[in-house]
């Protein structure tokens, strides 16, 4: 990533994508994470800007001295190829020990006739949680960047298919919103990427770590408009075959003006989303100045 722009594709084409399904069905993931380690990471951090944004996220935004930025800044290159083969380890056939904190919430509203939304962030592995949380009751649709690899698009599809999740591909000509109302309205389940904005979509500030930084005011306006409930989806990494889901639920004041639950309810999500953060720092994988967007 150069400056404050973000590429919103997996990085390959779709043959690179293929062999490397094909390695992971025979090889065990953990082979291809020392692989990354010695070979792969040092370049990056060595060669990509990325190195740059990510320890000055650790040295400006979490405090951290100049060593422990460093170490940082390397572990967080590691864990973003280990959840990077991770998804296509799932491609694979492959499974990960996957533990929900919170599904008591996730079932409550499951059991209810209208729909609720999901928010999630770049941080972890949300994807797991497409192969992971399933509703026995609603449909899952997941609100996503239409510029991915056709080959990833394709994958994903291949596994959404088993947890009755679909995919709602973002557009330029805004048509993505007529599907989006149309799952609400049948009382369904969306599921929004709420830490990026598109170019020319309206935001909304507020303080993240320390600093005024901008989110999209769409996820919050969709929410807020039919009063719905809100959870907080972050799907962590917490060792080699294991994921957590932290499922928190968001609280508004549905009684006080839109602008003001919007703005409430954005609050909820980053405070969710900092919490987060500070529980797993290496798992931030946000590689451009997320703060000067």
């Amino acid at each position: 990533m150069a400056g404050h722009q973000w590429i919103g594709a997996t990085f390959g084409n779709g043959w690179m994508h293929k062999y490397l399904i094909r390695v992971l069905r025979v090889m065990d993931v953990r082979l291809l994470y020392l692989f990354t380690y010695i070979f792969v990471v040092p370049f990056c951090v060595l060669f990509n800007r990325s190195r740059k944004t990510a320890y000055s996220f650790y040295r400006t935004r979490l405090g951290y001295g100049a060593a422990k930025s460093c170490w940082m800044t390397y572990r967080n290159h590691c864990l973003f190829a280990q959840v990077v083969i991770d998804r296509f380890a799932m491609y694979a056939g492959k499974s990960f020990d996957v533990k929900i904190v919170g599904d008591d919430c996730f079932k409550r509203l499951e059991s209810m006739d209208e729909g609720f939304v999901q928010l999630s962030s770049h941080v972890g592995n949300y994807e797991i949680a497409g192969y992971s949380l399933k509703s026995d009751r609603k449909a899952i649709h997941a609100v996503v960047y239409s510029f991915e690899k056709e080959s990833v698009m394709r994958n994903r599809n291949s596994m959404f298919v088993r947890t009755n999740v679909s995919m709602i591909a973002l557009k330029d000509d805004m048509s993505h919103l007529f599907e989006i109302d149309e799952a609400l309205s049948r009382g369904d389940i969306v599921s929004f990427p709420s830490d990026r904005h598109m170019e020319g979509t309206r935001c909304i500030k507020a303080s993240f770590l320390g600093a005024e930084a901008k989110f999209p005011q769409g996820p919050f306006s969709v929410a807020t408009m039919r009063g719905l409930d809100v959870l907080a989806v972050n799907v962590m990494k917490e060792g080699a075959r294991k994921y957590r889901i932290h499922l928190t639920p968001l609280a508004y004041d549905r009684n006080a003006s839109r602008k003001e639950q919007v703005a409430q309810l954005c609050q909820a999500y980053v405070s969710e989303l900092e919490r987060i953060v500070r529980l797993y720092p290496a798992q931030w994988f946000n590689f451009f100045d997320f703060w000067a967007q």
